[in-house]
């Protein structure tokens, strides 16, 4: 079939179906915004301010030290273990500026993670911060790493008296501990140094971040990206969103994560002021949008749940915002009907993978619906296919999401056979296989149904749980929910929900009567049997939900039940 072009109807005015980006480095946008603004905010970090000009001096100063003196060179991939902070923005352009690869852990990665990491990517160097160091001193210790940049967490914080309205998190207040590892280098030391580096030379197609895949099946992988793809992404936000220098923006996503990084380049690219937040904190994300009339704000719907079920909310001042979007999961229709009634504007959703750098779809900002990925971005092109036999499927019939388009991956890192089953060709392009879910209707709008392997059989039946617990946030009592499977004897079988209901709801409503509420709005065989209050849902560090996690522990109980441990 011929690329789908029916969603053309619905583009945003004067944005062009399809563009070009320079060929250069990231840290380009760095050096522009540094010389066009230089005394403007990059990013204030609890009170605290860092103008462009600082950055990119601490950014060059740290990469002049990463060649020199550890011997960082083009193509060499350095670890960065922070939590968000100023320090990870220095380091992820200091590595820029290195033509060097930015391998990017989770900060709340194991030992065990961290060893993978290091030795799948074959870093040899890492940029933490001191509060995250302890598990790196044996890497240190057993010559996997050669050396170690370490910061304090708070050493471009404000002081607890400068923002007494915020919670400031202790590792963030953490004083500098006693003597280090020999092989550790201390961040504002390095700094100091102001060691000029080598000239750049990395330009848009070779490779800048290896960003690691949360590992469902088997080991994460390293999905390899470039500068370009980043540039091709960022250039569409710009043109799809209209933004703006002036629109300054809360950042709650973990820059470890590529949802973050793309807010964080964005700003850097556009010159515009980043109020970072070191973890999320919803009082201190109001806190901040209040005081420093903050326009812009990317969310996911687990932060956004928890925001506007404080009693609270009504009476907080919010005018400023005028666009809140996100993705990583659907957004719940009462929650979305719940925010566009408080702030006025609709929550912007969008779809997207690593593997994209990041985004495929997203809702046009004038024409936006509910639950929905939105249409293919600029210069993408995005189908629906048969998973089994990949064949090519039409309108509002359900299969495997895939696309085809700049921003997407070079493949993983050292693992050609994963990077041969992440494509599939079509009309002779190669098309990255989503491993999701959905359908495009009859105005090229993509839905996301749910995972490939998520589906739950009860008597035959599928039910897919990304549905129900977009119903049951419809329940005033609900905050969150996550929906797994359950063995029945009779059903194979069936569906359980876990729910964390609202503060004021905590002790009024019982289970029954959710699942009674239920049934008045689904079909019988998609009711929950069984509803669990919890006090909280696990979460990755992005704010989605790890249903996984849930379901193997679900599969635990369920053998032990059956005498089958």
């Amino acid at each position: 079939m011929p690329q789908l072009t029916r969603h053309f109807a619905h583009w945003p005015a004067g944005v062009p179906r399809s563009l070009e980006v320079a060929d250069c480095n990231l840290f380009c946008h760095l050096e522009e915004s540094a010389t066009r603004v230089p005394d403007k905010p990059a990013v204030v970090f609890y009170g605290r301010r860092m103008t462009f000009h600082d950055l990119h001096a601490a950014a060059m100063a740290l990469a002049g030290y990463l060649q020199h003196r550890l011997s960082v060179r083009q193509g060499d991939r350095v670890l960065l273990l922070m939590q968000n902070c100023p320090q990870y923005m220095i380091a992820f352009y200091a590595v820029m500026r290195c033509d060097a690869v930015v391998v990017a852990m989770n900060p709340m990665s194991t030992r065990e993670e961290m060893e993978y990491y290091a030795r799948d990517s074959g870093a040899r160097v890492v940029i933490a911060t001191q509060d995250l160091i302890d598990p790196l001193t044996g890497l240190l210790e057993q010559d996997v790493l050669d050396g170690c940049v370490v910061g304090l967490a708070g050493e471009f914080a404000g002081r607890p008296e400068d923002v007494p309205y915020l919670a400031i998190p202790g590792f963030v207040t953490e004083p500098r501990q006693g003597a280090m590892h020999p092989r550790t280098h201390d961040f504002s030391q390095v700094l100091a140094a102001g060691i000029a580096p080598l000239p750049m030379r990395a330009r848009g197609r070779d490779l800048a971040v290896i960003g690691y895949t949360s590992g469902t099946t088997g080991k994460p992988k390293g999905a390899m990206l470039s500068h370009a793809n980043f540039a091709y992404t960022l250039a569409h936000r710009e043109h799809w969103q209209s933004d703006r220098a002036d629109e300054d923006e809360l950042l709650t996503l973990p820059v470890s994560h590529l949802a973050g990084m793309r807010a964080m380049n964005q700003a850097v690219r556009l010159g515009r002021t980043l109020a970072m937040l070191a973890r999320w904190d919803a009082n201190a994300a109001l806190e901040l949008i209040e005081r420093l009339r903050l326009r812009s704000w990317a969310a996911v719907p687990t932060m956004l749940a928890e925001l506007f079920a404080r009693p609270d909310i009504d009476q907080r001042d919010l005018s400023s915002l005028t666009r809140i979007y996100g993705g990583a999961s659907a957004m719940p229709e009462a929650l979305a009907r719940r925010m566009q009634s408080r702030l006025g504007i609709p929550f912007l959703e969008s779809y997207g993978l690593t593997e994209f750098c990041g985004m495929s779809h997203s809702n046009p900002p004038q024409a936006p619906r509910r639950q929905c990925a939105g249409v293919p971005v600029i210069n993408c092109d995005a189908r629906v296919i048969n998973p089994e036999t990949g064949v090519e499927l039409g309108t509002n019939e359900p299969g495997e999401i895939v696309m085809h388009g700049p921003t997407m991956f070079g493949g993983y890192w050292n693992k050609p056979e994963a990077t041969a089953a992440a494509f599939i060709e079509l009309d002779g392009k190669r098309f990255l296989r989503s491993g999701d879910l959905g359908y495009h209707d009859e105005d090229g709008y993509f839905y996301i149904t749910d995972r490939l392997k998520r589906m739950i059989n009860a008597s035959g039946l599928k039910v897919w749980p990304a549905e129900i617990e977009s119903i049951l946030y419809g329940h005033p009592a609900v905050q969150e929910a996550c929906v797994i499977s359950a063995f029945d004897p009779h059903r194979g079988e069936t569906v359980k929900a876990l729910v964390v209901l609202r503060p004021a709801s905590r002790g009024t409503v019982q289970p029954q009567a959710l699942v009674d509420w239920a049934r008045g709005c689904m079909s019988a065989y998609k009711v929950p049997r069984t509803v669990e209050f919890v006090d909280s849902l696990p979460k990755t560090s992005t704010g989605k939900i790890l249903w996984r996690e849930m379901q193997l522990e679900q599969d635990e109980r369920d053998r032990e039940a059956r005498g089958q441990v």
